[in-house]
């Protein structure tokens, strides 16, 4: 073991010269990787040594992920089955798997390795993080989301969390099959994007809101002109018309924030035909809804809630932080005018996900906004092995924008609706 130790040691101060002494072609990783690889085999050939292939390839792997890499969480963001990453402090890490969290073998040396692999993975970003600014939310080359938060905010070590980006984009016809929605469900959806609707995609975190939002994009024509705003660039659209922009938070060099409600405002001068919102959170709420109300129908966003008559009273919430002094009503007319539909994905205990309810706004009764389901999921219980078990059914009650939807050339049967069922 203790020679084993010396050997790493021995590789890795002169792969550390190495890396100093030469410049390197930041665009093509990969080959670099290669490269090294083969260099530091040819450096353990020369030692003589007789390890097992296995073993020695391990340890040059190990070498390079602290070098270049990110160091134990290197093989976790190559595993296809991980889609998320969490580290708390040096000796916990543990990722989710197909939906569920489980514990992985790997740790960090001490506070000052995780303090390391943060700095590895901030400063080709451009960002930095300190006591004075201890959290750090940015994306990295792959496309995948981090978050860091580092003490005294994060009381028992550095926290770090990668929520990945597939290689792959997902399709309707996965969700069909992982049994997220059914065949009526995604046609419905189909027509409502094609027939401009204003869409809100709710649901806790991580129940896969930007994914169904990917891939409703989808359905866009690809003769209008998209604006996205995001808080860090995951949307994959196919279009061509397309401008992509992100908020930015204020720089240690004094640069100022840019927040998406900026943003919004600003793609408003941009001759958009729909304007998508990774997420809204705050005050763009209102800025959103009034984009919605002035002519860019068709446009979509995500918003945390835990239910469609939650996620009304979020955005009513969130367009009050927006600070215009406008009466409660007012928002609420301004939330029935704007919003067309909300799909509610909900992940349930099982690591499965499912879009639970699909509602229309369709009015406002009094002074309150009422809303009709035309979607559910009605559970019915949960297997001995803890999977949820339940149907995605109809209500029977047809939408009242449906001539929008005909005006669209979408002239749904009734049995999309459960006409006949039950």
């Amino acid at each position: 073991m203790a020679n084993l130790d010396k050997l790493k040691t021995y590789l890795s101060q002169k792969l550390e010269e190495r890396l100093s002494s030469q410049v390197w072609d930041d665009n093509d990783p990969e080959g670099q990787r290669d490269v090294l690889y083969h260099w530091l085999q040819t450096l353990y050939d020369r030692t003589n040594l007789n390890l097992p292939a296995e073993q020695i390839s391990a340890l040059l792997e190990e070498v390079l992920d602290e070098a270049i890499g990110y160091g134990p969480l290197h093989p976790l963001l190559d595993d296809p089955e991980i889609s998320e990453i969490m580290v708390y402090g040096p000796r916990q890490i543990y990722v989710e798997r197909n939906g569920r969290l489980e514990d992985v073998p790997l740790q960090f040396e001490d506070s000052a390795h995780v303090k390391r692999i943060i700095d590895r993975i901030i400063r080709p970003l451009g960002l930095s993080i300190d006591r004075q600014h201890p959290m750090v939310d940015a994306r990295l080359p792959d496309g995948s989301r981090v978050n860091i938060v580092m003490p005294p905010v994060s009381v028992d070590g550095p926290s770090i969390t990668i929520r990945k980006f597939l290689p792959t984009k997902l399709t309707m016809d996965d969700l069909l099959s992982l049994g997220t929605l059914t065949p009526h469900m995604a046609e419905f959806l189909e027509a409502c994007v094609v027939a401009r609707l204003n869409l809100i995609i709710t649901g806790n975190t991580s129940s896969g809101k930007t994914t169904l939002l990917n891939i409703l994009s989808d359905y866009i024509p690809y003769t209008e002109r998209i604006i996205t705003i995001e808080d860090a660039a995951e949307l994959r659209l196919k279009q061509k018309y397309v401008v992509r922009m992100e908020t930015r938070p204020a720089g240690p060099d004094g640069s100022p924030e840019i927040r998406a409600r900026d943003l919004v405002r600003n793609a408003l001068r941009m001759r958009p035909d729909r304007i998508i919102v990774g997420e809204v959170r705050s005050g763009e709420a209102i800025d959103m809804l009034q984009a919605m109300n002035t002519g860019h129908m068709g446009s979509l966003t995500t918003l945390h809630a835990n239910s469609p008559r939650d996620a009304i009273a979020r955005l009513e919430t969130m367009a009050m932080m927006a600070g215009l002094d406008m009466p409660l009503i007012a928002i609420r007319r301004q939330i029935v005018s704007a919003i067309d539909l909300i799909i509610h994905m909900a992940r349930l205990e099982d690591g499965t996900r499912k879009v639970t309810y699909i509602t229309e706004v369709p009015r406002m009764e009094g002074d309150i906004v009422t809303l009709s389901d035309i979607f559910t999921f009605q559970r019915t219980g949960v297997t001995k092995d803890g999977r949820v078990l339940g149907n995605l059914r109809p209500t029977r009650i047809r939408p009242l924008f449906t001539p929008r939807l005909e005006a669209a050339g979408y002239k749904l049967g009734g049995e999309i609706f459960g006409a006949g069922q039950f």
